[in-house]
């Protein structure tokens, strides 16, 4: 049995990786190769590293190929708002993700568990029937003009964000019933603003988010082992009737921009 993790050079994904390694065999994915080496490095034990961008799908499905029997699959790659052009967000954040999951589903069996990071921002999008069945497939031609059509500017990296992690959710949703009749399990996490580099370069680009954060319940920002003590949970036995569903590690947060 494999487990991967694809992001794990950084941020969340290293401690997922982390949580994951005394598991057994265990795949480190990311396009920085020299980051996701020096975790493998400092993991020890039975751990394979490869570089992979997401965006590219032979490099996608080359990974795939190398797990043989999946256990978990934890997909933390993404971008934040202020880290690229919307589009560029898109096709990491939701495109990427479609790539991943759609490449890896082949080989979901009995205990198969795949985790997908999504974001609190993702809620802050309604549930428009016409933009989730847009969303729900970024791989179809025309989905920026889609998007468009939706009232949605695919250049607004600020609001790709929110979008490409509501997105995220409805991609798990849609797998759900599948991955389910072969004895697997998929769910979205989402966490709120968290103590990463790419937090940290958000909040630079938007400052008022640090006085949102204090705003919150709990008025501080999440720790990265916080939110992969979930992940670990979720890819557990522990969690074997959880499916199909987005969970929440945000402080709160989405209680206040929800109005729940």
């Amino acid at each position: 049995m494999t487990n991967v993790v694809v992001g794990a050079a950084s941020g969340m994904g290293t401690v997922v990786a982390q949580r994951l390694a005394p598991r057994g065999r265990l795949l480190l994915v990311d396009r920085d190769l020299d980051g996701v080496r020096q975790v493998g490095a400092d993991l020890g034990g039975d751990v394979e590293t490869v570089a992979c961008d997401i965006t590219e799908p032979d490099q996608v499905a080359a990974v795939a190929a190398a797990v043989g029997d999946l256990g978990a699959l934890v997909v933390t790659a993404g971008l934040a708002g202020a880290m690229a052009p919307g589009r560029v967000i898109y096709e990491i954040n939701l495109m990427g993700m479609e790539r991943v999951l759609a490449a890896f589903d082949p080989l979901v069996r009995e205990g198969s568990v795949a985790v997908c990071f999504a974001s609190v921002s993702g809620h802050r999008i309604p549930e428009r029937p016409e933009l989730m069945e847009v969303i729900e497939d970024p791989l179809a031609p025309g989905f920026f003009d889609a998007l468009s059509a939706q009232g949605v500017d695919p250049d607004d990296s600020q609001l790709a964000y929110s979008v490409s992690k509501r997105g995220v959710m409805r991609l798990v949703r849609k797998r759900a019933a599948s991955w389910g009749a072969r004895g697997g399990r998929i769910l979205s996490l989402s966490p709120g603003s968290t103590d990463t580099e790419m937090s940290r370069k958000q909040q630079e680009a938007t400052p008022q988010q640090g006085e949102f954060i204090k705003r919150s319940p709990l008025g501080r920002r999440g720790r990265p082992e916080e939110i992969a003590d979930v992940a670990e949970f979720l890819t557990s036995e522990r969690a074997s009737f959880m499916t199909g569903s987005d969970v929440l590690v945000d402080g709160g947060m989405a209680t206040m921009s929800t109005g729940r």
